[in-house]
């Protein structure tokens, strides 16, 4: 059997008021829908729980019974729907990585809503926010969006990061202001974090097809100090990361633009439709309306990541 709450409810009111005329004022209901919820109750129950005395309503034997049970009953429920309805639960943003432009995004999300609390959250990518955002670990979750997502999870695209080229200061291109893509054919970047089955490893896997860069993957991975350490110490070796990426002040490091066109990785938002974070809505516009759009006349994407149309 499950018992009715605002059966329950009902019951406790006339209880203490001892009147069902002042539990309905108490409770805004009509003497009426107070009468029909109790007697709902008492019919659940098998039993009466009040009886009618001159100076109004008293209770018996098992409604004394049923009362302190009651109480505790309702008293649990309203700390528990109060837990999630009043208290401020912090909105937790998965970035994918701190160092990146999807970092920026929240931000200036934070700097425009300082009402909302935030919880940063670095993960794998695409492959954590498959579960995270329908379990609830994560609101919302930046991940560039590769095969099918399942019609529960939603996204919207957020930034186009316009990738650049690290070079050390011995290196050929350290002296250029841009690089033409077409330039970097027959080249090699080193890229020890590229490796598996990751939606930017598949991105590096379209650029190297589309423009005949080989992109080396041999490690191990360091992190990325260790990485702009071994570029800037080398004549030859060159990296790529995005316009966007935080890259440590590094003495031998140089970052130059490519152009024509200029590569961008593209970073989505997504989130789980049944998720009803009183904030995640404000995410959602604050990303659509900064998103600027692709450009095919001056950007390059993989094919299945291009606008239809």
């Amino acid at each position: 059997m499950e018992l009715d709450l605002g059966a329950v409810r009902a019951f406790v009111a006339v209880a203490e008021d001892r009147h069902f005329g002042d539990a309905a004022v108490r409770l805004g209901l009509s003497q009426q829908a107070i009468s029909k919820r109790v007697a709902k109750l008492e019919a659940e129950l098998g039993t009466s729980l009040f009886h009618r005395t001159r100076a109004g309503t008293d209770l018996t034997v098992d409604g004394e019974l049923f009362l302190g049970y009651a109480r505790a009953l309702l008293g649990l429920a309203d700390q528990a729907t109060g837990l999630l309805l009043n208290r401020r639960r912090a909105l937790r943003v998965d970035v994918l990585g701190t160092r990146l432009s999807t970092t920026e995004l929240v931000r200036k999300f934070h700097e425009a809503n300082e009402d909302v609390a935030i919880d940063i959250v670095t993960s794998n990518g695409l492959r954590s926010a498959r579960t995270t955002l329908p379990g609830g670990q994560v609101d919302a979750a930046f991940a560039r969006v590769v095969g099918e997502l399942g019609e529960a999870i939603e996204h919207t695209l957020a930034h186009l990061d316009h990738m650049q080229v690290i070079v050390g200061r011995g290196h050929r291109f350290a002296r250029r202001r841009r690089i033409r893509l077409a330039e970097l054919a027959g080249t090699t970047a080193w890229m020890p974090n590229n490796g598996g089955d990751s939606e930017w490893a598949d991105y590096y896997r379209e650029f190297s097809r589309e423009f005949d860069v080989e992109i080396d993957v041999s490690g191990p991975n360091f992190g990325f100090e260790h990485l702009l350490d071994v570029v800037g110490n080398s004549d030859d070796r060159l990296s790529f990361v995005g316009e966007g990426v935080r890259v440590p002040w590094h003495p031998d490091i140089v970052r130059i633009p490519l152009v024509d066109p200029t590569p961008v990785f593209p970073h989505s938002l997504l989130w789980y439709r049944h998720n009803r974070h009183p904030a995640l809505p404000r995410l959602i516009e604050h990303v659509r309306r900064g998103y600027v759009p692709y450009d095919p006349g001056r950007h390059w994407l993989p094919e299945p990541d291009r606008p239809a149309g």
